[in-house]
């Protein structure tokens, strides 16, 4: 992991505000969607990218019935239930 030397503090409701060098390293827009993960004693942010939920495949995804998947998955389910 890169340090880029940033330090900023949390605000009284939680928020931190993260530089635009940041926001433009990670493609980051204004409303963008990030995941926030925990590994051990550190945080991670990460642009959230939908994944299948049944292979983790990212190209080609639809929503069936609230989730994501991809339309391999989708067919191989739609095969299985016939």
């Amino acid at each position: 992991m890169k340090s880029l030397g940033t330090v900023r503090r949390i605000d009284e409701l939680g928020r931190i505000v993260l530089p635009i060098e940041t926001r433009r390293r990670l493609n980051l827009e204004p409303k963008d969607p990030v995941e926030i993960f925990v590994e051990k004693d550190r945080v991670v942010i990460k642009k959230y990218e939908p994944a299948c939920i049944f292979c983790g495949e990212m190209s080609d995804i639809v929503d069936f019935k609230d989730r994501k998947i991809c339309k391999k998955c989708l067919a191989d389910l739609q095969n299985q239930s016939l």
